[in-house]
C-alpha cells in the first residue's frame, strides 16, 4: 500500500523549499518590505546628504577613511553616481545659480522641466567636459575610484542582484525604487520646488526655499534656503523648529569620531552700542548680513504696511499692494513683470517713508555685496548709512541703527 502520509510530508516540504525560492532568503509580510524599501532609500538619501553635498562639494565636514568608502561604495550600489560628477555639478549650481549657465534652475527652465526631468539634466551636464575641469577639484581619484566606481553599471547591477537573492521577485520593486529615489526626491523635488515654492528664513540673492521645517524624508535637505545661505555649514536647521536629521547623524558619527565638523551657521553676538562703529563691527554684520536684513524687515514691517495700505486705499485697487510689500521689505522682485515694477515705482514716490525704506535697503545689502571695496570704503559706507538711518525722521530706522551699532564679532 502506497504510503498517502509520507507522500503528503514530501509534498509539503518540496513545496515550502518552492515557496523558500520564489521569495529569496528573507521572506518578510507586506509591510516589511516597504519598511526594507524605506531604510535602505534613506541610507542613500543620507549618504547623499553627508558624502556628496555636505562633505564633498561644500567641505562642511571631514569624514574618517572608513564612513568615507562607506558611503562611496554604498552610491555606487544604489545610484551609480560618481563623486567628481556630482560635485562638480552642485558646485556649478551654487556659482551660477538661477542663470541660464544654472545646470536646473527653475527659474530659467521651468519647474515641470526639472521636477520630471531633473535626471537627464543631470546626466547632460556630467558630460560637460569643462565643468568637470572647473568645478570637480578635490574629489576621489584613488584606485577605488578610477577602477571600480566609475563604472555605474556594474554598481546598480550587483544591487539589483543581491535584493533577488534576498528577497525574491518582489526585490525587482524594491530595486526600481532604489533607483528612482535620488532622481524623484533629489534631482526633481529638491533642485526643482528647492527653488520654486516654500519659505525663506534669509534673504539671499537666489530664489532657494526651505519646503517645510522637518527635514527627515530628503535627509534635511528640505531646508534648501538654509543651505543656500549658508553652504559651508554642515548643520541645515537654522530655527529652534526646525529639523535636519542629517545633522543628527553627523553628530553621530562625530562621536563615533568617524566626522569632524569645521562649518556651522554663525549666530550673532550682540554687545554694547559702540559710539562709532570699527572693523569689527563692520566684519560682524558682514558675517550675520542675513540677520541683520531679517531684523530690518521686521523692524520696519508695521510702518511698511501702514503706508501701504495708505496708498492702496488712494489708488483703489490700481496696484498689487503685495508685490508692494514684497518689493520694499525683501527686494524680491525676481518675477515681477517691467510693466508692474514701473507702476510700483511710481507709487513708490508718493511715499516718503517706502521710497526711504526701499533706498537704505538696497544700500545697506550694497555694503557687503561690493567685494571691490577696501575695508576703508565699506566702512565709510557703514558710517554715512547710520548717520543717515539717524537723521531719516522713522523711529524705527533710528532703532535699527543703534542695533547694528551692537553687532560684536
Amino acid at each position: 500500500m502506497p504510503d498517502h502520509g509520507s507522500a503528503r510530508e514530501q509534498y509539503l516540504v518540496e513545496g515550502s523549499n518552492l515557496s523558500q525560492i520564489q521569495l529569496g532568503l528573507i521572506d518578510l509580510p507586506w509591510w516589511g518590505y516597504v519598511v526594507v524599501a524605506l531604510a535602505l532609500t534613506h541610507v542613500t538619501i543620507a549618504s547623499v546628504t553627508i558624502f556628496l553635498h555636505r562633505h564633498q562639494a561644500h567641505r562642511a565636514l571631514d569624514l574618517h577613511p572608513i564612513a568615507s568608502h562607506f558611503f562611496r561604495f554604498w552610491l555606487w550600489l544604489t545610484t551609480g553616481m560618481v563623486t567628481r560628477e556630482w560635485t562638480a555639478i552642485h558646485r556649478k549650481h551654487h556659482a551660477k545659480c538661477e542663470t541660464e549657465e544654472d545646470p536646473h534652475s527653475p527659474q530659467t527652465r521651468g519647474i515641470l522641466k526639472v521636477l520630471l526631468q531633473g535626471a537627464e539634466l543631470y546626466r547632460a551636464e556630467a558630460k560637460n567636459k569643462e565643468t568637470l575641469a572647473r568645478y570637480g577639484h578635490g574629489t576621489p581619484d584613488d584606485w577605488l575610484e578610477r577602477h571600480v566606481y566609475r563604472h555605474s553599471i556594474v554598481g546598480v547591477s550587483l544591487m539589483l542582484i543581491t535584493d533577488v537573492v534576498l528577497f525574491g521577485p518582489i526585490g525587482l520593486t524594491i530595486w526600481a525604487v532604489q533607483m528612482l529615489w535620488i532622481p524623484v526626491w533629489a534631482a526633481g523635488v529638491v533642485n526643482g520646488l528647492g527653488h520654486f515654492w516654500g519659505y525663506r528664513n534669509f534673504d539671499c540673492a537666489d530664489a532657494s526655499t526651505n519646503l517645510v521645517p522637518w527635514g527627515i524624508l530628503i535627509g534635511g535637505e528640505e531646508l534648501h534656503n538654509n543651505h543656500h545661505s549658508f553652504a559651508s555649514s554642515a548643520k541645515l536647521s537654522a530655527r529652534w523648529y526646525e529639523f535636519d536629521i542629517g545633522w543628527l547623524y553627523i553628530r553621530t558619527l562625530a562621536l563615533l569620531g568617524l566626522a569632524k565638523v569645521r562649518k556651522v551657521i554663525p549666530r550673532p553676538k550682540f554687545g554694547a552700542a559702540k559710539s562709532v562703529v570699527d572693523f569689527d563691527t563692520l566684519q560682524a554684520i558682514i558675517t550675520h548680513r542675513y540677520d541683520v536684513m531679517r531684523r530690518y524687515m521686521r523692524s520696519l514691517r508695521r510702518i511698511c504696511g501702514q503706508e501701504i495700505d495708505r496708498l492702496a486705499a488712494t489708488h483703489a485697487g490700481k496696484f498689487d499692494p503685495r508685490a508692494l510689500r514684497r518689493w520694499v521689505l525683501s527686494g524680491e522682485d525676481r518675477n515681477l513683470p517691467a510693466e508692474e515694477r514701473q507702476k510700483l515705482e511710481g507709487v513708490i514716490k508718493e511715499s516718503a517713508a517706502l521710497a526711504t525704506m526701499l533706498a537704505m535697503r538696497q544700500e545697506l545689502t550694497a555694503i557687503w555685496a561690493r567685494s571691490t571695496a577696501s575695508r576703508e570704503q565699506l566702512l565709510g559706507q557703514l558710517h554715512d548709512w547710520i548717520a543717515r538711518a539717524e537723521r531719516s525722521g522713522i523711529r524705527q530706522l533710528e532703532e535699527f541703527s543703534l542695533r547694528l551699532r551692537r553687532y560684536a564679532a
